[in-house]
């Protein structure tokens, strides 16, 4: 007759221990996220810190003004030697950060702090899991104080500029510094020798119809300005800016090739190489929208380009495919009418998910203002990015294989710049062994970067840059 109290109280404590484990399981899942990595990507424009965990932190940021300091309280996590490893990766060249310490703050509060070098606008955000990423921690932090871009390309060509070149005729000294094509199967040299060129075509474009950049034209008198130099070529005695768009960085690496080689570092390495040959040119400078290894979303690169009033935007990219069969160089300008190809709108689908992976403050975007600024593409932007991409494709046809032999047309967003002449250069399949061996070479990115330099004087010949408020 013992047993039922007996059986009662084994289910009681069955029913005790299991609420026991129920709660020992609910802590255990509070405190007991797995931090997967930490990184820091150092930059003029922004430092960003990320922490990568399996699941979601919860956090609660306090901004110290003096000294300046960003700290951040990590909830349902303990310190454990993945946070510490943030102490080491600041170095002591970052131009934001100073270093980085972490602590347990409270049982199962781990608290960062972020020592500034100087005063910062901090973001700090989370991302879903994309792509080979799980649930990232992000503390993006932008300097207070920033140096005019426009005016830093102008002073840096009137350092530079020789004391007998007020007015030099930039189109011809393009022209003449055009790079032989070099033959077949050997490299250019990295630095080609100048060479006679013939009399440009007389210039066209003057009277195009392209609406106005954000700094509108104004009316030249005929001694300066756009006009017609010796022997009929096209000159301007303003500074010409290229703005180079080397695709992803950061936390977005873009395509991976077989060997490893990651599009992010091998774009950017031939935008170098291409910045180069365009500031050996008198009243021409390049601009990059990112000079270093760090993450700019798409309307931050288009807006770049329009803030220093660019001539010509040139993205730099390298193809991907799912197999490693497909090869050859293509170019890209907007599409107002959809795609030309359906490779083209994959492409295009693939390029604009760069936000997605390399990460972007959502909170932090001005939905309308991007809306606006990416509809309003034109005709006219569209009619010069086309010429611009024939340009480019006749001379990077030179140097290796063009996987389309037509300048192909889809909906890029990093293309739609309403006052900018705009093409996206994919360089070569970094998915195909081939020629992914041949993007790691220097040879072959002294090749590109020769050609694309032809390709934009090409352009330049028979389209010469139109007046601008903008001095030398």
């Amino acid at each position: 007759m013992r047993s039922k109290p007996s059986s009662n109280v084994s289910r009681r404590s069955a029913l005790q221990m299991g609420s026991l484990v129920l709660l020992l399981g609910v802590q255990q899942i509070a405190r007991g996220a797995t931090i997967l990595a930490v990184r820091v990507w150092p930059a003029k424009d922004y430092s960003r810190v990320t922490i990568e965990s399996d699941t979601g932190l919860k956090t609660k940021t306090y901004f110290i003004a003096e000294p300046p300091r960003l700290a951040v309280d990590i909830e349902g996590i303990d310190l454990i030697p993945a946070l510490r490893e943030l102490v080491a990766k600041v170095k002591p060249d970052d131009p934001n950060i100073s270093g980085i310490r972490v602590g347990q703050n409270a049982p199962g509060v781990v608290r960062l702090v972020i020592d500034l070098k100087q005063h910062m606008l901090p973001q700090v955000f989370t991302l879903p899991p994309v792509a080979a990423y799980q649930h990232r921690l992000v503390f993006d932090l932008y300097p207070t104080q920033v140096l005019d871009p426009l005016e830093a390309l102008i002073a840096e060509r009137l350092k530079d500029k020789p004391d007998q070149g007020a007015a030099a005729d930039a189109i011809g000294d393009l022209l003449a510094r055009q790079t032989p094509r070099p033959a077949a199967g050997k490299p250019a040299p990295d630095n080609p020798a100048p060479v006679p060129a013939a009399p440009a075509a007389p210039a066209a474009g003057a009277d195009r119809d392209r609406p106005a950049s954000t700094s509108p034209p104004v009316a030249q008198a005929p001694s300066d300005s756009v006009g017609a130099g010796a022997g009929g070529r096209n000159k301007t005695d303003r500074l010409i800016i290229v703005a180079l768009d080397p695709g992803h960085g950061g936390e977005d690496p873009g395509a991976i090739g077989p060997g490893g080689t990651r599009e992010k570092d091998v774009v950017l390495q031939i935008a170098l190489r291409l910045r180069e040959r365009i500031n050996k040119i008198p009243n021409m400078r390049a601009f990059l929208t990112r000079d270093a290894d760090f993450f700019v979303p798409l309307h931050v690169r288009v807006q770049k380009a329009r803030r220093v009033q660019a001539d010509l935007f040139i993205s730099i990219h390298a193809d991907a495919f799912f197999t490693p069969r497909p090869q050859g160089a293509s170019v890209f300008a907007l599409s107002e009418k959809g795609a030309t190809s359906s490779s083209a709108r994959w492409m295009a689908d693939k390029e604009n998910s760069a936000d997605l992976v390399g990460g972007v403050n959502v909170k932090a975007k001005d939905a309308q203002v991007q809306r606006a600024l990416l509809d309003m593409s034109t005709t006219a932007q569209i009619n010069d990015s086309l010429k611009l991409g024939g340009a480019m494709l006749g001379e990077i046809g030179s140097v290796g294989k063009l996987h389309k032999p037509r300048v192909e047309q889809a909906g890029f967003a990093v293309l739609k710049a309403p006052d900018i002449p705009s093409v996206l250069v994919e360089t070569a399949f970094i998915s195909n062994p081939d020629e992914e061996a041949k993007l790691r070479s220097e040879a072959y990115q002294v090749q590109l970067a020769d050609a694309l330099m032809r390709g934009i004087g090409s352009y330049f010949a028979k389209n010469p840059p139109l007046a601008r408020n903008r001095p030398l």
